[in-house]
């Protein structure tokens, strides 16, 4: 089996992608995000799949936004 540049960043994704279920801290979580969506960004722009490149945005974006938006304080 031979397997291009191509597949070998589309295989890494999906590595990263079911990795990230096994973290139990909510900022390594995140983080395998945040790695997943680029490596699958670039994956889709390698392909030319604009729904791929579109769907990881929003994802990187959403994983970015929850691991640095400040806690809300706690009401006593």
């Amino acid at each position: 089996m031979n397997l291009g540049s191509t597949d070998l960043l589309g295989w890494a994704a999906t590595a990263v992608f079911v990795a990230s279920y096994f973290f139990g801290r909510p900022s390594l979580l995140r983080g395998a995000q945040m790695i997943g969506a680029v490596l699958w960004l670039i994956y889709g722009v390698m392909i030319n799949a604009p729904p791929v490149i579109v769907a990881n945005v929003l994802v990187f974006c959403a994983a970015a936004w929850t691991a640095f938006r400040k806690a809300p304080s706690p009401t006593v």
